[in-house]
């Protein structure tokens, strides 16, 4: 029997999102490090917002890496032949690392206080766990004796303030909860309940601006939507939103000359049956397109990381495409969009802003930095939501607004199979009345079939 010979290159970290693994194992890695003196330079308080599979978890894990105190001897092997290992910062591995990801928490609200609890205080407890030679002694004991996590973590940064200790502060969806629950139409009063006021999520985020004083001297929060930051986050009005700032247009995400790279090097080490160019060609209706900030349209375009990994990877494999080049993790996160953007007596509304997309090609609108989940139906906020989740992306102005275009096939796809399943909803849960007055909004008083026929022939004549 021959014997199996492994493939002398590297591998592709597909779905991996730990930056010490991926350099462990020599996966190849897309260099994004030069954006940390640029963060270094921005606020203190840094919110950044991209679409689900672009990177993101994978940017936090690497900054942490870099800040992490304890990961000060493994420097050289994580960073070494980094553009930050060429050209370190001053702050490098000087930090206590707190991460929180709030993706693994449970989103109803009647259960979510629990779920924030459960998962901060383990975080808490492996805090003082790592950290326990440059903690005060017995502050675990302690914190173990706080009820909830708001008074957790104030007597947390506390007690580091003690020890004169620095914390970076990591969150990564932020905006999980808000995501969650608005895809069930009965919970958005009771969620405007829970992040007004004296609620606990917005003690939460109060609580991180008061650790500001004290230990907590950088935070990164990363989310999918604007929405649960204008909602908690006026609680927390230090932050500073650079979603849309050109500077940081190409931190996640990869551009074109960054896949060109990737091919050209899996082509010296993998048989290839197409050039780059022809791949090139391939991908980029797909999976190209973006762009995330109005000065920079006409420059760079951005592509989703996720699918050109996935692309990459069936390629080796196969040694052609993917049959399918939508991945099966994206289509899961549009149905969740779906979900999120239908919202039943504001449907004709958002329907007719969809209508004018795919039978003009474009739409104009605003792109917000946050809005209160009770505005979500506001034509602009909807636009920024859509925007956000990345459904459009930026492509100029029109007539002094910012105009907004389908990216890329992938996206094309996805808003074909969410008007399918409003076709299906207003045939199953519509009344007469209501489908003739969703009918009346979008101008349209015909054929149901043939106007979702009609929408999706629109559809294939606009990327």
């Amino acid at each position: 029997m021959e014997k199996y010979i492994a493939p002398d290159r590297k591998r592709i970290p597909y779905g991996m999102m730990n930056f010490a693994v991926i350099r462990r194992d020599d996966c190849y890695y897309v260099d994004k490090t030069r954006f940390i003196p640029m963060i270094e330079e921005a606020d203190k308080f840094f919110f950044f917002i991209r679409p689900r599979r672009f990177g993101k978890s994978l940017t936090i894990n690497m900054l942490q890496h870099y800040y992490d105190i304890l990961a000060k001897d493994k420097f050289e092997a994580l960073f070494g032949d980094l553009y930050i290992g060429k050209h370190p910062t001053r702050d490098r591995n000087s930090y206590l690392v707190l991460y929180l990801n709030f993706s693994g928490i449970v989103g109803e609200l009647h259960n979510y206080r629990k779920g924030l609890d459960a998962h901060c205080q383990t975080m808490f407890d492996y805090f003082c766990d790592i950290y326990a030679d440059y903690l005060p002694k017995g502050i675990k004991e302690e914190l173990d004796k706080k009820e909830g996590a708001v008074e957790q973590f104030e007597h947390l940064f506390t007690e580091c303030n003690k020890t004169n200790q620095r914390i970076y502060l990591f969150i990564d969806e932020y905006d999980h909860f808000t995501n969650a629950i608005l895809s069930d139409i009965e919970s958005l009063h009771r969620y405007t309940d829970e992040t007004h006021g004296e609620s606990y999520l917005r003690a939460f985020f109060n609580k991180i601006k008061a650790g500001t004083y004290s230990s907590i001297e950088r935070c990164f929060i990363t989310g999918v939507s604007p929405v649960t930051m204008d909602d908690l986050t006026s609680g927390f009005n230090i932050g500073t939103n650079y979603s849309l700032t050109p500077e940081f247009n190409e931190m996640i995400g990869f551009t074109e000359e960054e896949v060109r790279q990737m091919l050209t090097y899996y082509s010296t080490t993998s048989p290839f049956n197409h050039s780059v160019d022809e791949l090139i060609e391939i991908m980029k209706p797909w999976y190209d397109n973006y762009c995330f900030a109005e000065e920079c349209y006409g420059e760079t375009t951005m592509y989703n990381s996720n699918m050109v990994l996935y692309f990459v990877k069936n390629y080796i494999q196969r040694g052609k495409a993917p049959r399918d080049m939508v991945e099966d993790n994206i289509r899961i996160d549009y149905e969740k969009l779906r979900m999120l953007i239908r919202k039943d007596k504001e449907f004709a509304h958002d329907a007719s802003i969809i209508q004018t997309l795919v039978s003009e090609g474009y739409v104009t609108g605003e792109l917000k930095k946050g809005f209160p989940a009770v505005n979500i139906t506001n034509p602009d906020n909807f636009v920024s939501l859509l925007y956000y989740f990345g459904m459009l992306t930026i492509s100029g102005t029109y007539e002094g607004r910012t105009k907004l275009t389908i990216p890329n096939q992938v996206v094309r796809e996805q808003i074909y199979t969410y008007l399918l399943s409003t076709y299906n909803e207003a045939e199953l849960n519509f009344s007469s009345y209501e489908k003739n007055e969703l009918a009346s909004s979008l101008a349209y008083d015909g054929d149901w079939k043939a106007y979702f026929g009609y929408i999706a022939d629109c559809l294939k004549r606009y990327t």
